[in-house]
Protein backbone atom coordinates (compact mmCIF):
# COMPACT_ATOMS: atom_id res chain seq x y z
CA UNK A 1 0.00 0.00 0.00
CA UNK A 2 1.77 3.26 -0.88
CA UNK A 3 2.05 6.06 1.65
CA UNK A 4 3.57 9.70 1.97
CA UNK A 5 6.98 9.48 2.48
CA UNK A 6 8.01 13.17 2.15
CA UNK A 7 7.84 14.86 5.21
CA UNK A 8 7.16 18.48 4.03
CA UNK A 9 4.05 17.12 2.06
CA UNK A 10 2.73 14.90 5.06
CA UNK A 11 3.15 18.39 7.65
CA UNK A 12 0.92 19.86 5.14
CA UNK A 13 -1.38 17.74 3.93
CA UNK A 14 -1.94 16.95 7.88
CA UNK A 15 -2.28 20.30 8.80
CA UNK A 16 -5.16 20.89 5.96
CA UNK A 17 -6.76 17.93 7.55
CA UNK A 18 -6.77 18.95 10.90
CA UNK A 19 -7.90 22.47 10.28
CA UNK A 20 -10.26 21.30 8.28
CA UNK A 21 -11.74 19.08 10.85
CA UNK A 22 -11.15 21.64 12.84
CA UNK A 23 -13.56 24.11 11.02
CA UNK A 24 -16.41 21.38 10.91
CA UNK A 25 -16.17 20.80 14.46
CA UNK A 26 -16.11 24.27 15.47
CA UNK A 27 -19.61 25.10 13.50
CA UNK A 28 -21.25 21.60 14.38
CA UNK A 29 -21.07 22.67 18.07
CA UNK A 30 -21.81 26.07 17.16
CA UNK A 31 -25.20 25.33 15.65
CA UNK A 32 -26.21 21.87 17.32
CA UNK A 33 -28.64 22.03 20.55
CA UNK A 34 -27.49 18.46 21.64
CA UNK A 35 -23.70 20.07 21.90
CA UNK A 36 -24.10 23.41 23.49
CA UNK A 37 -21.80 22.57 26.44
CA UNK A 38 -19.05 21.14 23.63
CA UNK A 39 -15.54 22.41 23.41
CA UNK A 40 -13.28 22.58 20.29
CA UNK A 41 -9.76 23.27 20.27
CA UNK A 42 -6.57 23.15 18.15
CA UNK A 43 -3.08 23.99 18.90
CA UNK A 44 0.22 22.30 18.02
CA UNK A 45 -0.98 19.25 15.62
CA UNK A 46 -3.61 18.25 18.42
CA UNK A 47 -7.27 18.54 18.01
CA UNK A 48 -9.35 18.43 20.85
CA UNK A 49 -13.14 17.74 20.41
CA UNK A 50 -14.87 17.70 24.26
CA UNK A 51 -18.41 16.87 23.70
CA UNK A 52 -19.49 16.75 27.32
CA UNK A 53 -19.99 14.34 29.83
CA UNK A 54 -22.93 12.37 27.32
CA UNK A 55 -20.76 12.16 24.35
CA UNK A 56 -17.28 12.12 25.83
CA UNK A 57 -13.96 13.86 23.87
CA UNK A 58 -11.80 13.00 20.91
CA UNK A 59 -8.51 13.71 20.47
CA UNK A 60 -7.19 13.59 16.39
CA UNK A 61 -2.99 14.47 16.64
CA UNK A 62 -0.62 14.93 14.04
CA UNK A 63 2.11 12.00 14.53
CA UNK A 64 5.08 13.01 12.53
CA UNK A 65 7.60 10.60 13.31
CA UNK A 66 5.00 7.94 11.67
CA UNK A 67 3.84 10.17 9.47
CA UNK A 68 -0.02 9.43 10.67
CA UNK A 69 -2.65 11.11 12.30
CA UNK A 70 -3.76 9.25 15.73
CA UNK A 71 -7.48 9.35 16.83
CA UNK A 72 -9.08 7.85 20.10
CA UNK A 73 -12.28 8.20 20.36
CA UNK A 74 -14.99 7.61 22.98
CA UNK A 75 -16.49 4.82 21.08
CA UNK A 76 -14.01 3.04 18.78
CA UNK A 77 -10.75 3.46 21.00
CA UNK A 78 -7.41 4.49 19.92
CA UNK A 79 -6.67 3.95 15.79
CA UNK A 80 -3.69 5.13 13.87
CA UNK A 81 -4.20 6.42 10.18
CA UNK A 82 -1.79 6.49 6.85
CA UNK A 83 -2.29 8.86 4.29
CA UNK A 84 -2.84 7.16 0.76
CA UNK A 85 -2.20 9.80 -2.13
CA UNK A 86 -4.36 7.74 -4.17
CA UNK A 87 -7.23 8.27 -2.12
CA UNK A 88 -6.73 11.09 -1.00
CA UNK A 89 -7.51 9.99 2.59
CA UNK A 90 -6.44 8.18 5.91
CA UNK A 91 -6.92 4.62 6.18
CA UNK A 92 -6.62 2.55 9.35
CA UNK A 93 -4.68 -0.22 7.76
CA UNK A 94 -5.28 -3.08 10.29
CA UNK A 95 -8.94 -2.95 9.28
CA UNK A 96 -9.20 -1.09 5.79
CA UNK A 97 -12.86 -0.59 6.74
CA UNK A 98 -13.54 2.75 7.25
CA UNK A 99 -10.99 6.02 6.72
CA UNK A 100 -10.56 8.64 9.02
CA UNK A 101 -13.60 11.00 7.86
CA UNK A 102 -15.72 7.75 7.58
CA UNK A 103 -15.65 6.86 11.20
CA UNK A 104 -15.90 10.20 12.37
CA UNK A 105 -19.05 10.41 10.45
CA UNK A 106 -20.67 7.77 11.40
CA UNK A 107 -19.92 8.10 15.17
CA UNK A 108 -20.92 11.75 15.12
CA UNK A 109 -24.08 10.90 13.40
CA UNK A 110 -24.79 8.06 16.45
CA UNK A 111 -24.22 10.74 18.66
CA UNK A 112 -26.21 13.85 17.68
CA UNK A 113 -28.82 11.52 15.98
CA UNK A 114 -28.61 13.56 12.96
CA UNK A 115 -27.62 13.48 9.60
CA UNK A 116 -23.62 14.92 9.29
CA UNK A 117 -21.19 15.62 6.23
CA UNK A 118 -17.67 15.61 6.18
CA UNK A 119 -17.53 15.48 2.31
CA UNK A 120 -15.87 19.53 2.23
CA UNK A 121 -12.75 18.48 4.78
CA UNK A 122 -9.68 18.72 3.14
CA UNK A 123 -8.40 14.93 2.27
CA UNK A 124 -11.42 13.12 3.20
CA UNK A 125 -11.83 11.12 0.50
CA UNK A 126 -14.79 9.19 -0.20
CA UNK A 127 -17.08 9.43 3.24
CA UNK A 128 -19.84 7.60 1.73
CA UNK A 129 -20.27 4.34 3.71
Amino acid sequence: METLQNGVVFESICEETLESLYEFFDELVESHPKLKTADVIYADGVLTINLGSTFGTYVINRQSPNRQIWLSSPISGPKRYDYIPRRDGWIYRHDNKFSLHQLLQFEIEKLVQSTVSLSRCAHCGSTSL
